[in-house]
């Protein structure tokens, strides 16, 4: 028995992967080495693009445990330790989404079980080979090896990913060496804690705002009060000697007395964790020189890795293969795939990795020590006075920059974009776009003054989602988006031009393999 698909990993991309596979009706089997849901403290949150992915599929209300949209900070952010001005944008794309990992796995993995996700902890991909027709994926579990026949096998397990190594897929890039990060949470003075800005006003010092870094000569401090948990303290050194002795607060208050020249008294929690006391030396920026062999494909860590500052980049830029591979991966296993459509899952997401490649560098660079750093930085915080600087680095954060090829004419800026916010007017009554979004289906969003597309076009009701809707201001009067929710086609025209019909007529083919009925 050949099963459909088979996915090596079940954190948040091998999770998320399965919920959109399962939205397209394909149902796979979700093999994870771990029994249980890791308490280990990893990502602290999720920011950027990512956020209003997670709104498009219903699942920001359940992370975030509000029935409220997402909200964009439009107040303050910051990019290599310089503070980035979110005022003086009309629309920030920086949202943010404070939510412990294992938080997110947990409700991933209830929302793949919802659907009917086969998944089986305790297992784990250790050998593996291919031929025309399949996957042969040998998995050991508690009761012995065992063997499945897949027509795709994913590799959603992580960095020292098995399922690339077993493919003999190459993860080139650099190794940082030089930076110790130490980290740890722990109680500080209450009476330092501002409570109307909650920034750590540190005597002698001065205040470090929630969740912004601060770089000096010697290196870099943060401090992060998770709702709901204990401060997160962190300092950034470089060239820090070698040692194998423990990790302790004792080390980390040394590093924080070398970073701001001050003391933080920092005390042991006494509650149960589990609580964060780590050190970590060097980093890695590697991008996998390819997403797939053959029947095999990679996301999220498997295919890339950034030695980042602050973000998350890994996770939130591996959700998002997910989402583009789930569709994509979907047609195909049910025949209704266009040629070369899965093709374009490598060629964007690795697009997608090597801007946030360009991201992680920059932001590591301009946290180094040394006086020519300090130099650059006075030079950026010039430029950060200047908007379009700050739209252009707060987008690349956000993951908002991000713009694909839809192989049609650009005539319309949101092509090839995420789909914008729109609070729309159906028959049925008001709605957010991102409302109609959440069963991944491609949806044609009718806005035009005669609502009258679907009768134009004649298309196959199965294909395509058709929603007719009174938009707000200044809104497109025509969307097509993809079930990843970035736009294939778009028109501004009350009536799209004989022009603008033709090009959605070729966004409906190259993406779902969708023809109007030839009639005789």
């Amino acid at each position: 028995m050949i099963t459909d698909v088979v996915i090596a990993g079940g954190g948040p991309n091998g999770l998320m992967l399965a919920c959109e596979l399962s939205l397209a009706g394909v149902r796979p089997i979700l093999l994870e080495r771990l029994p249980e849901i890791s308490q280990e403290p990893k990502a602290n949150g999720l920011l950027g693009q990512v956020v209003k992915v997670l709104d498009h599929r219903g699942l920001h209300e359940r992370l975030s445990g509000s029935q409220e949209p997402p909200q964009p900070n439009s107040a303050y952010f910051m990019f290599g330790a310089m503070g980035l001005d979110l005022s003086l944008l009309e629309d920030s794309p920086i949202y943010a989404l404070p939510v412990p990992q294992r938080r997110i796995v947990q409700v991933l993995q209830e929302r793949a079980i919802e659907l009917g996700v086969e998944i089986r902890r305790g297992h784990e991909v250790v050998g593996l080979s291919q031929d025309d027709d399949a996957v042969t994926v040998d998995v050991a579990s508690p009761s012995g090896t065992y063997q499945l026949r897949a027509r795709y096998l994913i590799g959603a397990d992580g960095a020292h990913s098995t399922t690339r190594k077993l493919s003999g897929i190459e993860f080139p890039g650099v190794t940082y060496d030089r930076m110790t990060v130490r980290t740890a949470h722990a109680t500080i003075p209450a009476d330092w804690v501002d409570p109307a800005t909650g920034a750590l006003n540190v005597p002698d010092y001065g205040a470090v705002p929630p969740f912004l870094p601060r770089r000096t000569e010697r290196g870099g401090f943060s401090y992060a009060p998770m709702p709901g948990h204990p401060p997160l303290i962190s300092t950034t050194e470089w060239d820090q000697p070698e040692t194998d002795a423990p990790m302790s607060l004792d080390e980390l208050r040394a590093s924080i007395r070398r970073v701001l020249g001050v003391d933080v008294p920092l005390g042991p929690l006494d509650n149960e964790g589990p609580h964060v006391l780590r050190r970590l030396t060097g980093g890695n920026t590697r991008v996998a020189e390819r997403f797939s062999d053959g029947r095999v494909f990679l996301i999220g860590d498997a295919a890339h890795v950034y030695a980042a500052t602050g973000g998350g980049p890994g996770l939130n830029l591996g959700l998002q293969d997910a989402v583009n591979l789930g569709w994509k991966l979907a047609a195909v296993v049910r025949g209704s795939a266009p040629p070369g459509l899965l093709n374009s899952y490598e060629t964007e997401r690795r697009s997608a990795a090597r801007r946030m490649v360009l991201n992680a560098q920059a932001q590591s660079a301009l946290i180094a020590p040394g006086g020519d750093v300090t130099g650059l930085r006075e030079v950026f915080t010039e430029l950060l006075r200047d908007q379009s600087t700050v739209r252009r680095l707060a987008e690349l954060v956000a993951g908002a920059d991000t713009r694909y090829d839809m192989g049609v004419p650009e005539a319309h800026p949101l092509i090839g974009r995420f789909a914008p916010d729109m609070e729309l007017h159906t028959p049925a009554g008001p709605v957010r776009l991102a409302e109609l979004t959440r069963t991944a289906r491609p949806l044609l969003l009718d806005l035009t003054e005669e609502a009258s597309l679907a009768e134009t076009l004649a298309l196959p009701q199965d294909h395509v989602d058709i929603v007719t809707a009174r938009p707000q201001a200044s809104a497109p009067t025509a969307l097509l988006l993809r079930p990843d929710c970035y736009v294939a086609w778009a028109s501004a025209s009350p009536q799209p031009e004989p022009t603008e019909m033709a090009a959605l007529r070729t966004a409906l083919q190259q993406w779902f393999g969708v023809t109007e009925p030839t009639h005789a």
